[in-house]
């Protein structure tokens, strides 16, 4: 038993790449992004999604969109922060802004593009507000399991 950690890992264990972790980071975000689009499907009425196949696509698409919209946003922020001044400063979170909130748009028109009827958000703003708050909630919930899983170190 010496040999192995809590009796079934072993105590010689590699660990992981950094490739490895993004795998793993991003496997993670579609999953939860997919749990999350599931529940709205089943509690609201704003998000309709016809089966599960359809909402891990949905949910593997959603990650991707996501983590490029993030990237253009710090893109676009460090841009900013290179250049020194309060307008500059005013412009990093409002650049931030407007990258985050025009995103939602080209989201929900890449899904509708995607998947049709299959997986519709419906509501304020031609589904925009629901896709809003799903994502948000997508963001959120990531970051709560990033911080539970750094807090167990």
């Amino acid at each position: 038993m010496a040999d192995k950690i809590h009796g079934f890992l072993p105590a010689t264990a590699e660990m992981p790449t950094d490739r490895q972790r993004l795998i793993i980071r991003y496997l993670f975000g579609a999953l939860i992004d997919l749990v999350v689009l599931n529940l709205f499907d089943e509690f609201s009425d704003s998000v309709t999604v016809a089966s599960f196949s359809w909402s891990l696509l949905a949910a593997i698409l959603l990650q991707a969109l996501l983590k490029g919209t993030i990237a253009i946003e710090h893109h676009v922020a460090a841009f900013f922060k290179a250049r020194q001044g309060a307008f500059m400063k005013f412009m990093r979170f409002f650049s931030a802004w407007v990258v985050l909130f025009l995103s939602k748009f080209v989201i929900l028109e890449a899904i509708t593009f995607v998947f049709g009827d299959k997986v519709r958000f419906e509501g304020m703003l031609h589904g925009v507000v629901p896709l809003i708050i799903v994502v948000t909630v997508m963001v959120i919930a990531e970051e709560v399991i990033v911080r539970f899983v750094r807090w167990v170190r």
